[in-house]
């Protein structure tokens, strides 16, 4: 076993995890370049935020809105909304509904468009679609079944953006909390390929409206001119300060953990992940908060010692999501059960299977390739 000395992470998190000659591993020098590369401070900062604000009213000047803000209800996108309205912007705040908002996510959001008087649309998909998918997912025994829905929102977030005429999305994407991440625990969020092929293999119903990042989508976004705006690298962000900021001038309500403002991302992270694929995200999040300096190793490790659910509450969510997802007790139990398979074990975008068919009786002697050689990256 690995440790690193200055996070909470070790080789069980990633067996691919390198320390170096202090003892420090691989993620917290990842976190470390991203943060030089992207998180500004003082003047720097104050510069940065005040021309990109000029710009972004600029050019909103003489239509309806300036910016678009991806609404959730969590601590990120409800700060960026915050800071939205104390900077002058008119935003049209846009919330992507899957079928799993907690009742807290949707009081959240309410109460942050009433109180800042901003206009709120709300993408609802279609929910038979995405249950057969995330059914389809769940069946394909893969480790991010979050693809989905962030792979969905991405796309239609451009696609809002255009229709209303907005060039600049304020994200709520952030370093000093989301700098570390082991990269096996997640897929490529934006790959459409490897969401049809695990479709296909386990899907039963045909996808008419789910909105795809295929070509097409990809060359409109790279057209569209809609930017990208992560302001929250450029303003001191301390994580509790925030929520408490949130909780005073929004009504805002703490939903103990990071997204779990959806019931499914709850399940997901709280006892899918640990459970069936040993991963708890608790320690990527926490190790971004040391690195940042928000908190101690010590405390780390101590909220490290509490359960990553609350028994009452998973009983609850357990019954919940099997419910709405169709699944008995016992058929979840067996997927559970399932071994975990890669994503790679599937068409990927660009995989020379996808692309020369008529290769694909030869995959089994390339997936016992990579085996042998530990290659990580499929065609």
């Amino acid at each position: 076993m690995l440790y690193c000395k200055r996070c909470i992470l070790d080789s069980s998190d990633d067996p691919n995890l390198v320390i170096d000659e202090n003892g420090v591993c691989n993620h917290c020098h990842y976190y470390d370049n991203e943060a030089r590369l992207f998180l500004k401070t003082g003047s720097e900062a104050e510069a940065l935020l005040k021309k990109t604000v000029a710009e972004i009213k600029a050019y909103g000047s003489s239509r309806k809105y300036d910016c678009l803000i991806g609404l959730s209800g969590g601590v990120d996108s409800s700060y960026v909304a915050y800071k939205a309205k104390e900077l002058g912007l008119n935003a049209l705040c846009v919330h992507f509904d899957n079928g799993w908002n907690s009742e807290m996510a949707v009081m959240n959001i309410h109460n942050i468009v009433n109180k800042l008087g901003f206009d709120l649309y709300t993408y609802v998909i279609d929910w038979e679609e995405f249950k057969d998918l995330q059914l389809a997912y769940l069946k394909a025994s893969v480790i991010d079944i979050e693809v989905l829905t962030d792979h969905a929102i991405y796309g239609t977030m451009f696609k809002i953006a255009r229709d209303n005429d907005i060039k600049y999305v304020l994200g709520g994407h952030n370093v000093v909390t989301e700098g570390i991440l082991p990269y096996h625990w997640t897929y490529n969020k934006k790959d459409y390929i490897n969401i049809k092929a695990i479709h296909k293999a386990f899907g039963q119903k045909k996808l008419v409206t789910f909105p795809f990042l295929d070509k097409k989508m990809k060359r409109f976004i790279k057209e569209s001119g809609v930017e990208f705006v992560n302001y929250l690298n450029w303003l001191p962000y301390v994580k509790d300060d925030i929520k408490k900021l949130l909780q005073k001038e929004l009504d805002w309500r703490d939903y103990g953990g990071k997204h779990y403002e959806s019931i499914w991302t709850r399940f997901y992270q709280g006892y899918i992940l640990p459970v069936k694929f040993g991963v708890d995200k608790r320690k990527a999040h926490l190790s971004s908060l040391i690195c940042s300096g928000q908190i101690t190793k010590e405390q780390a490790l101590e909220e490290m010692k509490t359960p990553p659910y609350d028994a009452e509450l998973l009983k609850v969510d357990k019954e919940f999501v099997l419910k709405k997802l169709g699944l008995t007790a016992e058929e979840f139990d067996a997927i559970m059960k399932q071994p975990a398979r890669s994503h790679w074990d599937f068409d990927t975008e660009g995989s020379m299977f996808h692309y020369y068919p008529i290769l694909k009786p030869l995959r089994p002697l390339w997936e016992m390739f990579k085996s042998l050689t530990g290659a990580r990256k499929a065609s």
